[in-house]
């Protein structure tokens, strides 16, 4: 064995043993280490503690949150439903910047769209599937077999229950499930801080601890225009949680790669990322330039600009992961030891090249990326809806197998009643927008690109957005109404610009479709499958897929972390934020554009509040994006705090989890009650949140 070798087998030896130590995973409900959680702590939940916490918890459109009162509360993230609240904000009331609380019932209210799901029931169709898709098709004819198959179980169990049913892959399609949501569309505003104090120390303290912010919202869900009353909410705690304390998170966890192979790591690496981060600055440099317009404008897309800014910073902690030498050396120790057990056991000979079969994919995906990132609608919300409008007609009229997924019977009806949602709509910036992502594609691709010319047609972007915005009339709910009901022959002789764009568009989008899923998604589904199928053979099923949006559960304990040469301290307190306010020279000095001031009020109300109280506090849970607004509970099942961020350590954990500096940060319980009782004066949610 030659030094490369033993080191890599040594390496993949320290991997395994390492994440059996690791307080790491983000598990699913039906596959929960109970054994080990108990080991560790002496305590592990049971099946009644698990179904409390998850019908408690929510799922919010890219983020989560939990019911925490017998009347419907809802607890999430500030800047979960920061765009929600901007929704119903105005230029003449400004909820984002200056807040909203309302003291009765009357006072909340409705937010337009928004969702909230509960996952009521989740089958395990793996089976099903394994016999509908025979092992000897070709990737693509595999790839819309499952497809069938999966739209016609999820429309037999969505009119079977009455539940809003959508399909899960789970390790890379080693398991496939039907998860049943109970949906809540009637969702209001209850109370939101100011934005100031929700995220204090703006981008430069973002992703990092300590920490000091208010990042919460309230909403609450009605039915039948009554306050909901949840069987399932989560109580408040009623102990002061410590250092060391066993914590637990329920969440919807964006997106892992973790069981990627190392071509698509390096792809993402090398192609994928740095081409989404080129995406990224452009649009926010676009919105930066529109904000400077005038003050409205600025508050238009403030909120779109700061998870713009988000996301940048997110997707650089994950590029600076895959930079990341001893890491990456662990991942293909971890591969090569897979790939040597499965090459000397002949019963999975078959799943041997499944890796090089991947690798070719990715060559495939790199000339077709570029495309795929300035062929899109991202610039214009009227043609996004113009394509919608376009599609519907188009899929309505084949036969449901022969559909694309998202046009399905099972999805027909969310995607009409998204078209019916009115929603505030600013036409200075839907030109401005258009105008710049019309000419980043023009750029990018070049004057003699198909989409370049079916869309600009040589003349100017601006001319073009220009006329197609403000002769459009798809931002009137009513207009696209009648062009749903109007049908195939009223999108066909439709005159309205944006129709008129999205029925140049939609074949060339369906075309780079097309070749995205033969060449690159079918193979890599397939031969990712395969590998998983490789993987339960050689190792069982003793570990926890990758993060999908779905609802997971994390463990931890409260703990410090070694940084900058010294040990970071588990909580931060109301003390410690007005010792940061202090020392960044209060409003008067609006350092890095006012990064560290605070809300008058704050100012007003300091004496009244208790210095030692905790804040936030940083725990070894595993989380990622979309665990924002996550509720933070104990053994007891009781809330004790709620997920914002993780620490800069934690970026990287889109691939690997490093336990040692891999944190979560969360607001602490104590913090949201005192404040809304000593700064808000909100004692009737106090008594509401606590039972008291």
């Amino acid at each position: 064995m030659n030094s490369r070798s033993l080191t890599l087998s040594l390496l993949a030896v320290a991997l395994a043993a390492s994440s059996l130590r690791a307080e790491e995973g983000m598990w699913t409900f039906d596959n929960l280490p109970t054994k080990k959680i108990s080991e560790k702590y002496g305590w592990a939940p049971d099946q009644a503690w698990l179904d409390h916490v998850r019908l408690a918890s929510l799922r919010f459109p890219g983020g989560s949150g939990s019911f925490v009162s017998k009347d419907g509360l809802v607890l999430t993230n500030h800047h979960v439903g920061r765009g929600w609240i901007q929704r119903v904000s105005s230029k003449e009331a400004d909820y984002v910047k200056n807040g909203f609380a309302a003291t009765t019932r009357e006072q909340e209210i409705k937010v337009p769209g928004l969702e909230l799901m509960t996952l009521v029931a989740m089958d395990n169709i793996t089976e099903r599937l394994a016999k509908a898709v025979k092992a000897d098709l070709p990737e693509q004819e595999a790839l819309k077999a499952r497809e069938t198959e999966i739209e016609k179980i999820k429309k037999a169990m969505q009119e079977k229950s009455g539940l809003t049913c959508e399909h899960v892959t789970l390790y890379q399609g080693g398991e496939h499930w039907i998860y049943g949501y109970k949906k809540h569309s009637d969702v209001r505003l209850v109370f939101a801080p100011e934005m100031q104090i929700a995220f204090f120390g703006g981008d430069p303290d973002n992703f990092t601890f300590p920490r000091h912010n208010l990042d919460f919202t309230l909403f609450r869900v009605y039915e039948n225009g009554q306050p909901y009353q949840p069987k399932d909410f989560l109580r408040w705690t009623q102990s002061d949680l410590k250092a060391g304390d066993l914590t637990f998170v329920t969440g919807h966890p964006g997106r892992t790669n973790r069981q990627d192979t190392v071509a698509q790591m390096t792809f993402s690496r090398d192609f994928a990322i740095p081409l989404r981060l080129k995406g990224l600055e452009r649009r926010k440099a676009a919105m930066v330039e529109y904000a400077k317009l005038s003050p409205e404008a600025g508050r238009q897309v403030n909120t779109q600009i700061f998870g713009i800014e988000n996301g940048i910073k997110a997707v650089t902690g994950q590029l600076s992961g895959l930079k990341d030498r001893s890491a990456m050396a662990r991942i293909e120790a971890a591969e090569q030891d897979l790939r040597a057990k499965v090459a000397k056991d002949p019963k999975l000979a078959g799943f041997g090249d499944s890796w090089s079969r991947i690798e070719k994919a990715t060559q495939v995906a790199k000339g077709l990326a570029k495309e795929s990132l300035n062929v899109g609608t991202a610039s214009s919300t009227l043609l996004g809806y113009g394509l919608t409008l376009v599609r519907i007609a188009d899929e309505e009229a084949l036969p449901s197998e022969k559909r694309l997924p998202e046009y399905s019977d099972a999805n027909l009806k969310s995607q009409k009643t998204r078209l019916g949602v009115p929603s505030p709509f600013y036409q200075e910036q839907e030109i401005f927008m258009f105008t710049k992502g019309l000419e980043d594609a023009a750029r990018e691709l070049g004057a003699d690109h198909l989409f370049v010319k079916a869309m600009l047609g040589g003349k100017p972007a601006a001319e073009v957005a220009k006329a197609a915005v403000t002769g459009s009339r798809l931002s009137d709910p009513a207009a696209r109404k009648a062009l749903l009901e109007g049908g195939k022959k009223a999108i066909a002789e439709s005159t309205d610009p944006m129709i008129v764009l999205a029925r140049k568009l939609d074949p060339i989008g369906r075309e780079l479709r097309r070749k995205q899923e033969d060449q690159v998604t079918s193979v890599i589904a397939e031969h990712g499958t395969r590998i998983a199928k490789a993987r339960f053979a050689v190792y069982g099923k003793n570990t926890y897929p990758d993060a999908t949006f779905t609802l997971r559960l994390s463990y931890g304990a409260v703990a410090e972390y070694p940084a900058n040469g010294t040990l970071i301290q588990p909580f931060t307190t109301f003390g410690g934020l007005f010792d940061r306010y202090d020392s960044w020279g209060g409003n008067a000095a609006k350092a890095h554009e006012g990064a560290w001031t605070l809300p008058q009020r704050w100012v007003d109300k300091r004496s009244a509040l208790n210095p030692s109280l905790p804040f936030n506090f940083a725990h070894k849970v595993d989380i990622i994006g979309g665990n924002s607004g996550s509720p933070v509970i104990d053994r007891k099942g009781e809330l004790v705090g709620l997920i914002f961020d993780g620490n800069i350590e934690s970026l990287p954990g889109n691939y690997f989890y490093d336990e040692a500096v891999n944190r979560g940060v969360s607001v602490d319980a104590r913090a949201i009650v005192h404040s809304l009782d000593k700064v808000y004066g909100a004692a009737g949610l106090v008594a509401e949140l606590t039972g008291k």
